[in-house]
């Protein structure tokens, strides 16, 4: 890399590898918990003031209570029947991440998309941290983009960057300055 390196995986750096059984548990116990669509008593596995944090579309939470009044409870009336299905996980101390994706019934209002009632895929990644057997904090993406497509909603309005894989555009290239 030219030029000074900046600081890479800070919040990484010291975790205490000993952890990383509980952190497995946790996690594991808290997918199930989702998959059982519990709400009222999931901070069982969250601590009361943890952090969940999303992507642009899905928001911030502070607090347990946040996580389920403003994204538990909306996504559940969105999506019915629905399933966590990770894909992959990988543990390391007290941090956990995975992908996957969750299979659902769009039964419910969606980015203002009235309820279609087809079978939905929704892709996502979680990077969990947990402290004293509990989720402190959770950086998530969802891919709402990809719901909404299969909504029959394109939220990039035919300028997405899938023109390019299909052909229908030429991807533009930087200017080197070099002619």
């Amino acid at each position: 890399m030219k030029g000074s390196r900046p600081e890479q995986a800070a919040l990484t750096s010291n975790t205490d590898l000993s952890k990383t059984d509980e952190t497995r548990r946790v996690i594991e116990g808290m997918v199930d918990g989702l998959n059982d669509h519990r709400i009222d008593d999931i901070g069982e596995f969250f601590s009361a003031g943890f952090r969940w944090m999303g992507n642009q579309g899905c928001g911030t939470k502070v607090g347990l209570k946040e996580f389920q009044d403003n994204w538990q409870r909306p996504f559940q009336a969105a999506f019915s029947d629905k399933v966590c299905i990770d894909e992959a996980r990988l543990y390391m101390g007290e941090w956990a991440a995975a992908f996957g994706r969750q299979e659902a019934t769009h039964s419910g209002e969606f980015l203002g998309i009235a309820a279609t009632g087809k079978r939905i895929e929704i892709r996502y990644m979680d990077f969990w941290k947990v402290i004293d057997g509990k989720i402190a904090d959770n950086w998530v993406n969802v891919d709402f983009p990809h719901v909404a497509a299969q909504l029959g909603v394109d939220l990039f309005d035919g300028r997405g960057w899938e023109v390019y894989d299909r052909g229908e555009k030429n991807a533009p290239r930087p200017d080197t300055g070099s002619s």
